[in-house]
């Protein structure tokens, strides 16, 4: 990288010039590495609201314009005309994949569907009541103690087999956990069926009678994948990235990000979401809870509203307005109770002063909640099938810091405000 430009800044009297770098879009960055070196002082942003860990050419956003970039591609563009393999490719390669290319990742993906049999008999140490995110981030972490041929990160080969096995195989274990939760068998992947309908097969088929995916129901579960599939230097993201630079493997570092995603704040979003549904109740009981999320002094949240760094519409949200429409309206479900709640929040959102003025409007997990109850996937799950999705950002973003010649073991630094240098005392002047 080239500097466009250099930053002065002054400390203690002392001007200190640092490179400004210019990205293809989006805000310059002021390249502070080597403040310390210059000036013993470091900058100080919890949460990293104004820092940029690493550079990416992966996904890109603009919160102020409801903007979501895949290596380029609008995320309104790709739900519409791509499916979630060929977005899985896109991340991983830079490109949207060709008609030939598209069929041998397919090919690929699907070779590796299946799950080593001592992993079925080592889910079984886990309670039936577990939850799938506990289960998930043991299995995940696990794999890496069956598939010992792709465990050298140095080796492009492996990295390549370690990526198309966790995404071939995310499905097949979060499938597993759900039936292992009911009791009922472990499902096998069927491999005449393409990705998302696979995984409806192995959630909802049972070996007494046939099951016959629905494409609306397929499409829509699509869909939520293809949006959930990155989403730039989020936490998990970012948890996969500083677990990656101290050189673990790539399932070690997918499970730290289970782990990070787990967390009602990120991917649980949705979950937490139909629960606060569950909580109000009815329609009637909406005006109270819109009273008491607007009283300061009240700690109820209405979740599913407003995003972190979304200050316009979340552009996933109004795919997934849609996609909740059609779910609905194939089975049937605009009746439901639940779901006419959801719909009179919606409403109230889209038109409530308050809500417009703080630009609250519902984000992707208020509506791909919906639409995950409305599938039939039990709420529990809704974190696990986010890791679905999020498992090829994940890889891609780890992949691209494993070649990355700038990337260092992540060591972030503090400002220490505790107790100064002091002697240990004798027991008896405790």
């Amino acid at each position: 990288m080239n500097a466009q430009r250099m930053a002065t800044l002054n400390v203690d009297g002392k001007a200190i010039e640092l490179p400004v770098y210019s990205g293809s879009i989006g805000p310059d960055v002021i390249d502070v590495r080597s403040l310390y070196g210059k000036t013993g002082t470091f900058t100080f942003d919890p949460g990293y609201m104004s820092t940029a860990s690493c550079k990416s050419s992966i996904t890109y956003i603009d919160g102020d314009k409801g903007e979501l970039l895949y290596r380029g591609y609008p995320i309104e563009q790709l739900a519409e005309k791509c499916d979630f393999l060929e977005v899985c490719y896109l991340l991983k390669h830079g490109e949207l994949p060709n008609l030939a290319q598209r069929e041998d990742w397919n090919k690929r993906v699907k070779r590796h569907t299946m799950v080593h049999e001592q992993i079925t008999r080592f889910m079984q140490g886990f309670r039936r009541d577990s939850h799938p995110m506990a289960v998930l981030v043991g299995l995940v972490g696990a794999l890496s103690a069956f598939y010992h041929d792709s465990l050298d990160i140095n080796n492009p080969e492996h990295r390549v087999i370690a990526a198309v096995r966790l995404i071939a195989k995310m499905p097949t274990i979060v499938a597993m956990a759900y039936k292992y939760s009911i009791g009922m068998p472990m499902p096998y992947p069927k491999n005449s069926l393409d990705y998302t309908a696979n995984f409806m097969h192995m959630m909802f088929s049972n070996p007494c009678e046939d099951y016959e995916p629905n494409p609306v129901l397929v499409r829509a579960l699509d869909r939520i994948l293809i949006l959930h599939a990155d989403h730039e230097q989020n936490a998990s993201t970012s948890t996969v990235r500083l677990a990656g630079s101290s050189g673990a493997n790539p399932f070690a570092c997918i499970a730290a990000g289970i782990a990070c995603l787990w967390g009602p704040a990120h991917g649980g979003a949705n979950e937490a979401c139909l629960r606060m549904l569950e909580e109000i109740g009815d329609v009637s009981r909406v005006p109270e809870y819109i009273k008491r999320a607007k009283d300061k002094n009240d700690g109820f949240k209405l979740m599913g509203f407003g995003h972190r760094v979304y200050k316009n519409f979340d552009p996933r949200a109004k795919l997934m307005r849609e996609t909740c429409h059609e779910v609905l309206n194939e089975l049937g479900l605009h009746d439901d109770r639940l779901f006419k709640l959801a719909l009179e929040l919606e409403r109230i959102a889209l038109e409530d002063e308050y809500f417009v003025e703080k630009k609250l409007y519902p984000n992707v997990d208020f509506y791909s909640g919906i639409v995950q109850k409305a599938l039939g996937i039990p709420t529990q799950l809704f974190t696990g099938i986010f890791a679905m999705a999020r498992t090829i950002g994940w890889i891609a973003q780890w992949h691209e810091m494993i070649g990355d010649p700038e990337q260092k073991i992540g060591r972030p630094r503090q400002l220490y405000v505790g107790a100064a240098r002091r002697d240990v005392p004798t027991i008896e002047r405790r």
